[in-house]
């Protein structure tokens, strides 16, 4: 007698992000019943190190080298994330998935672990757990980590070269009451960019954040004050946040802040942040410096250790990069996505390490996302102090509606401690 998690189909096929580029989706189908679903999502600012999303850049390549061994998944159970990892490795054995693609072993493995949920009709954040938390009642929610404004790679060229101005409801005593913040500020922010430009045309980019035509430090300043228009004291019912994604600034010599015309160097750089942080009281500050930069991180952490000092290019969701952060002490506190890792089983062993070394998590989307929600899961499974999903958008929504859903359960007890 087959058992409910039991492997007896699986396939492939082309689909597309929110971006409109394409990518993959897997269907896994346990018992020959249940079926579980995921598409691979895509960033536009990726780490040097992070898994590649399809061999020779092609989907199609991908779909083949899948075809070819699609078989060997069957049988397999679906709720086992070391079982899957192992076929995976059997077909590409690569650091970076450059043979099949760490978009097939994402959505492979995200795919099968949500074919076994339906299958034994559990929550998926129970059946991950890295922990014995799912024998206990310590589920907690994580603070959404909201995008209001963007820039970077992830808008147009007249916006800011930082990536994400971040805002943290950390006032929030429930999922619903953080989101319902986000979502104010979001909108309030509208108002204070057409005050200022009354060309502005409401333009978003990548993840929904609002694109304007400013400088870096017009657009923290215009952030700051939706936050104070809003009704919110900065400081105790929100805080703000950075994601400057430096590597994307660095060009081997310094920090080009291209579109206006700044460049500083790794000092510069390291005094600008820390200046940032004590003017705007910042709580969250990803990839200040660059990817290489592991002793420039560890000065920053050293000294704002109660600031989420947060590496996300310096460690791709990697193990061996979060053991060499941990030696150099380079940041307290990681992003993790998935698909960096390539599979599930991957991401969780990163997630394990982060817990052992006292590293915070942050589980994130990517700027091309699709409208699965397993992330909310994830992020709830690895104790995760935050969740970047967005504030607006389908397929961000996907993922916070998901969290108001699990709040409803007797086995969630409210928020994650931010601190």
């Amino acid at each position: 007698m087959q058992e409910a998690t039991t492997i007896t189909a699986i396939k492939a096929r082309l689909c597309y992000n929110s971006r409109g580029q394409e990518s993959i989706e897997v269907d896994v189908i346990t018992n020959e019943r249940y079926l579980g679903r995921a598409s691979a999502p895509s960033g536009a600012s990726k780490g040097r190190y992070e898994a590649i999303a399809f061999p020779n850049n092609s989907v199609e390549d991908a779909l083949k080298i899948f075809n070819e061994n699609k078989n060997r998944f069957i049988g397999v159970d679906a709720s086992d994330t070391k079982a899957i990892y192992d076929v995976l490795r059997s077909i590409d054995d690569t650091p970076n998935y450059s043979i099949v693609g760490g978009s097939v072993a994402y959505a492979v493995s995200i795919a099968a672990i949500d074919s076994a949920s339906k299958a034994l009709d559990e929550p998926i954040f129970r059946l991950i757990s890295i922990d014995k938390r799912k024998d206990k009642k310590e589920y907690r929610l994580p603070y959404p980590l909201g995008n209001v404004l963007g820039g970077g790679a992830h808008a147009g060229p007249s916006t800011p070269d930082i990536q994400e101005y971040l805002v943290v409801p950390i006032g929030a005593k429930s999922i619903v009451e953080a989101v319902r913040m986000n979502v104010r500020v979001h909108r309030v922010l509208r108002d204070v960019l057409e005050r200022k430009d009354r060309y502005f045309t409401y333009g978003r980019g990548d993840e929904g954040a609002w694109a304007p035509r400013a400088s870096n430090m017009e657009a923290l300043e215009d952030v700051e004050q939706a936050c104070i228009e809003a009704g919110y004291t900065i400081g105790s019912d929100v805080a703000l946040g950075l994601d400057l994604a430096s590597s994307s600034l660095w060009d081997g010599n310094g920090y080009a802040y291209a579109r206006y015309g700044k460049r500083l160097s790794r000092e510069e750089q390291i005094e600008f942040v820390s200046n940032l942080i004590r003017d705007y009281r910042l709580i969250y500050v990803e990839d200040p410096l660059h990817e290489e930069d592991f002793s420039g991180m560890a000065e920053l952490t050293k000294r704002f250790n109660d600031v989420y000092i947060t590496g996300d290019d310096l460690l791709v969701t990697n193990t061996s990069r979060l053991r060499t952060a941990v030696e150099y002490r380079a940041c307290n506190a990681a992003i993790l996505k998935v698909n960096q890792a390539g599979s599930l089983y991957e991401a969780l062993l990163f997630a394990r390490e982060a817990d052992r070394h006292g590293i915070r998590l942050i589980t994130s989307h990517r700027s091309g996302e699709s409208t699965d929600a397993h992330i909310a899961h994830i992020a709830i499974t690895t104790g995760s102090k935050m969740i970047k999903a967005g504030v607006v958008g389908g397929e961000r929504i996907a993922k916070i509606n998901e969290l108001i859903r699990m709040e409803e359960l007797d086995i969630i007890d409210g928020m994650v401690a931010i601190a």
